[in-house]
């Protein structure tokens, strides 16, 4: 069944945390609806099939399903491909279009094994029972205000030898972009965060910060890969878009080989909690 629970966000400070309701449609239309998706996708089916025995296959759910959070999730690109393999999952964001917008797509699959949940992930235990098997945190650490709080607060959502699914926006990327670019200006300011209405994050992250972050948890850390390590450096867009399917192959092949890794413009971090 389809739940939609809502949340008086009036008392509950998250002022300085990002609400996409004003680039639902731009995310959709220019990372999630495009190549830049597709390379997205692929790194992470590959990592979760390697490390999480029950997703090694897209097949429906053999053994006990997982129940799965999406935190943050927006749309639920990735957690509504779970959802229709038969796992339990749980979707909150604090954007009410982006939620309107995975509810279309819930309802266009005939999905009845998932939650929605109107609320940001700091106030997410006044609306859950139980930890997770799998909680994914994609792209939302970088908006938020103090990420290292959520980390931890995400942490404590996960079941015992249940896994926390990461990724984030690169600063690394971003700088040798703008490097590549010639905005030299940008670079000797330390001009990083997006302006308003940008898709460049607020608060783009070191991954040595986020790696020392997640050394005193208790979690073992079980791959680092990088997503889109090349893509994004192709200037011309009739060449990124020439051949995809052996775009994304070189994409998998480098994404957890050094350098590339680290030039990714998000990391994916795949996590266990300790037992």
């Amino acid at each position: 069944m389809l739940l939609m629970h809502s949340i008086n966000e009036r008392l509950i400070n998250v002022t300085q945390d990002r609400n996409f309701d004003d680039l639902a449609h731009r995310f959709k239309r220019n990372v999630y609806d495009g190549l830049k998706g597709a390379v997205r996708l692929r790194v992470l089916e590959r990592d979760f099939a390697e490390f999480i025995p029950a997703l090694a296959t897209s097949e429906p759910a053999s053994q006990r399903p997982l129940r799965i959070l999406d935190a943050g999730g927006g749309q639920g690109q990735f957690a509504l491909t779970l959802a229709a393999q038969g796992h339990a999952v749980a979707l909150c964001d604090i954007s009410t279009e982006m939620l309107r917008l995975a509810r279309q797509q819930v309802e266009l699959q005939g999905l009845d094994n998932v939650e929605l949940i109107h609320a940001p992930i700091q106030a997410l235990a006044q609306h859950i029972e139980s930890r997770f098997d799998l909680v994914l945190c994609h792209a939302v650490l970088e908006w938020v205000a103090e990420p290292r709080r959520l980390l931890r607060i995400l942490q404590s959502l996960v079941a015992p030898g249940g896994f926390l699914s990461l990724t984030f926006y690169n600063r690394h990327s971003l700088i040798y972009k703008n490097l590549l670019r010639t905005n030299f200006k940008k670079v000797q300011k330390r001009q990083y965060r997006g302006y308003r209405g940008s898709l460049t994050p607020t608060n783009p992250l070191d991954p040595a910060e986020v790696y020392a972050w997640l050394e005193v948890e208790p979690m073992t850390v079980l791959c680092k890969s990088g997503i889109r390590v090349f893509h994004d450096y192709i200037f011309d867009k009739r060449d990124r878009e020439r051949d995809p399917a052996t775009l994304i192959d070189m994409e998998l092949q480098f994404s957890r080989q050094e350098p590339y890794r680290s030039l990714g413009r998000y990391i994916h971090v795949l996590c266990q909690l300790t037992e």
